[in-house]
Parts: structure tokens; C-alpha cells; sequence
């Protein structure tokens, strides 16, 4: 599985991050420990949402689509 998450800093909720993993509870716990080089700074994330695919292509569509403005846009609005 592939999934597509976002996360919100806790500290400064005007900072999201987007991302791709295949293990899910790993790439949160590296964001929080500050492994992350684009997170680290923005220490604690919380999960906002994830969301599985089993197509790998699938996925990768998926979280260019959440990086951009109206991907941004929607995740603000649904989530």
C-alpha cells in the first residue's frame, strides 16, 4: 500500500506538509523526532488525514495534486 498524507504543525498551524510512504507510522514518527529535513523545523506534525492506494502511480498523482494551489485549496476546505 501507498499512502498519500498531510500533516499540520502544532506549533505553527499555518504549516502544512504532503507526502508519500509505504509505512505510514514510520514517516510520522521520523517527522516528529526532526529526520526529516523539510519538517524538521515545524516540529510537532499531526496527521490530518491519509489516504491508501494500492497503485503506486495512483498515489504519486495524488500527492502532486495535493501540492499544488488547488490541491491546497482542498485540503484546507475538506480537511
Amino acid at each position: 500500500m501507498y499512502f498519500v498524507y498531510s500533516l499540520q504543525s502544532e506549533l505553527n498551524p499555518d504549516h502544512y506538509y504532503v507526502g508519500i510512504t509505504t509505512d505510514i507510522n514510520r514517516r510520522i514518527e521520523e517527522h516528529n523526532t526532526g529526520k526529516s529535513i523539510h519538517t524538521n523545523k515545524f516540529c510537532p506534525w499531526k496527521l490530518l488525514i491519509y489516504v491508501a492506494f494500492t497503485d503506486k502511480t495512483k498515489a504519486q498523482n495524488f500527492e502532486k495534486y495535493l501540492k499544488t494551489g488547488s490541491g491546497r485549496t482542498f485540503c484546507k476546505r475538506h480537511f
